[in-house]
């Protein structure tokens, strides 16, 4: 289905963030990773338009971004939900700090999220922060899948060397590899999320 993007508001506390009610409790997609892992590249990738601002500084993203997509009669049938990267050093400490202030209860007690896309860079060896993500989803009992960005960068023995190891360093069986300057994986990673919205 062809969607059109509407931004909604950028949230800095749960109190601001969208009411489920407003948006049909459409269900949510929450994008996760590291700054400077290709984000908002992605997320204009899969709504086919420019969504996402996509910053030349890493880590410009203080705020959880809400967007929703609607369809033909401008219903929104899923909320995307692009939340700050984390890890990069040159964000002060005192930024960071306010972070957990309200994405916790946003991934935590968010009732309407559905699917936690947790994006790696595809060229970079399996980081801490990454695996202590995806263990904190399995511990809150979220769905998520693990998407692997910017695989145009490899060539095809090098992808299949860095998936493996990648699953085996986060200790996952699936990981999806796409590329948003070429569309590579692109559907794939659609059909998930729409898998998603029919479950709901």
């Amino acid at each position: 289905m062809k969607y059109t993007t509407q931004f909604l508001l950028s949230a800095m506390a749960a109190e601001q963030f969208p009411a489920p009610e407003s948006l049909r409790n459409a269900p949510e997609i929450a994008f996760l990773g590291r700054s400077n892992v290709g984000k908002s590249s992605l997320l204009n990738a899969l709504a086919g338009e420019k969504a996402a601002k996509v910053s030349s500084t890493p880590g410009r993203t203080r705020a959880i971004n809400f967007f929703a997509l609607l369809d033909e009669r401008q219903r929104a049938k899923l909320v995307f939900a692009d939340l700050p990267g984390y890890g990069y050093a040159k964000i002060s400490k005192s930024i960071s700090a306010e972070w957990p202030k309200f994405i916790e209860p946003y991934l935590a007690e968010r009732e309407t999220l559905a699917l936690c896309v947790c994006l790696i860079d595809s060229n970079v060896p399996q980081q801490d922060r990454d695996r202590q993500l995806i263990d904190w989803m399995r511990h809150m009992g979220r769905a998520f899948v693990v998407v692997a960005t910017k695989v145009d960068r490899l060539s095809g023995n090098e992808r299949t060397r860095n998936m493996a190891a990648l699953k085996k360093g986060l200790g996952v069986e699936e990981i999806l590899a796409v590329s948003a300057k070429t569309g590579s994986g692109i559907g794939a990673l659609w059909a998930r999320i729409e898998a998603t919205n029919s479950d709901r």
